[in-house]
């Protein structure tokens, strides 16, 4: 179900394949992009201990859903982290479902910690950590995709105009008529 929701078709109704969305030659992002994606990939890997940590500290019956939580949370950051890195147009979904879990994983905290030093504690990884890591997945999947040129025009693009739709964009590419919006 994951794989689905991350990995979903395209506008045309196609799934994006590596010759359709990776540039030839080497890729260049910019200083923002690179660090932003490196930001997010530590993100997800800074939580794999921090699972090994919980599932030993925590009852199992509390272990078991911040563990899941927590699982998911690195999971979506590594997928956004990746394909940003990979300047892959992908990346808005897991950074989406990143942010909702991050601030769900917040929220959570806040809610169920003790009084005293655990709400500090609380408090402080959700101010220094879960919310800024939510605003910046929120802003990476709310951004507007840029335009770019389908290089797949052919017979079959799958849009039925004589031209097709660009993957993770909502321009239309090709000619023919029609408004494309």
């Amino acid at each position: 179900m994951t794989l689905i929701a991350f990995n979903s078709p395209a506008a045309n109704g196609r799934y994006a394949t590596k010759s359709s969305w990776v540039r030839r030659g080497p890729v260049h992002l910019g200083t923002t992009r690179r660090r932003q994606g490196r930001i997010l990939t530590g993100a997800g890997l800074a939580l794999l201990p921090w699972l090994g940590y919980l599932a030993g500290t925590l009852p199992p019956a509390e272990a078991a859903a911040w563990v899941v939580l927590d699982a998911l949370e690195a999971a979506a950051l590594l997928a956004a982290g990746t394909r940003l890195l990979r300047a892959d147009p992908r990346h808005r979904a897991p950074a989406a479902a990143a942010a909702v879990l991050l601030l769900a994983d917040a929220c959570i905290d806040l809610a169920t910690a003790a009084p005293g030093a655990e709400f500090a504690t609380a408090v402080a990884m959700a101010v220094a950590a879960e919310l800024p890591l939510a605003a910046l997945c929120a802003a990476l999947a709310a951004r507007p995709a840029r335009a770019t040129r389908s290089t797949d025009t052919g017979a079959g693009s799958g849009s039925g105009w004589g031209g097709g739709w660009d993957a993770g964009t909502r321009t239309r590419s090709g000619s023919g008529s029609g408004s494309g919006t």
